[in-house]
């Protein structure tokens, strides 16, 4: 649909609880089109709604090894176990990357843009980013959590590493 400008912290729209999600009609299923678009532009694993300067209930997140793309309209946790601290950046936080302590497994649930609602488990990183972007609705943001930042020679290093 169309790629949108990624809303930078300290922007009020990421630190405010989200609307709950009454109709899902055709704005929403656009707003999920414009989720995916931009997260695709600026190379991320998953994007919510305030992101993109609209307080909805609204996230996306690739998730398994064929990076599916998960829609989550008012996304609720059931139940989370387990802990693991991992390295997270964020679209709305550029150059900042840190060790943030999360489940290792999530239990969500929550609805398909056909309205349908579902369950799902996840674990290891799909866990880390699906709770990633659920704190995004819930105004909570990443810089809160951040256990250690990450200096510009660790991260390249590491990108180092992988190349």
């Amino acid at each position: 649909m169309a790629i949108k400008e990624v809303v930078k912290h300290p922007a009020k729209v990421l630190t405010e609880k989200c609307e709950e999600v009454t109709v899902i009609n055709e704005e929403i299923i656009a707003l999920l089109d414009d989720l995916y678009d931009t997260m695709v532009e600026y190379d991320g694993v998953g994007i919510a709604a305030p992101q993109i300067n609209v307080p909805l209930r609204v996230a996306i997140v690739e998730i398994g090894e064929d990076r599916d793309i998960l829609e989550m309209i008012n996304p609720t946790v059931l139940e989370t176990s387990g802990a693991e601290v991992d390295i997270e950046g964020c679209l709305s936080f550029p150059n900042l990357f840190g060790e943030v302590e999360r489940p290792t497994y999530v239990k969500i649930e929550a609805c398909d843009r056909e309205g349908r609602v579902y369950e799902l488990e996840a674990g290891g990183f799909d866990a880390r980013a699906i709770l990633h972007e659920i704190d995004h609705l819930d105004g909570v943001l990443f810089n809160s959590k951040l256990i250690r930042v990450l200096t510009e020679e660790e991260l390249a290093e590491m990108y180092g590493e992988e190349e």
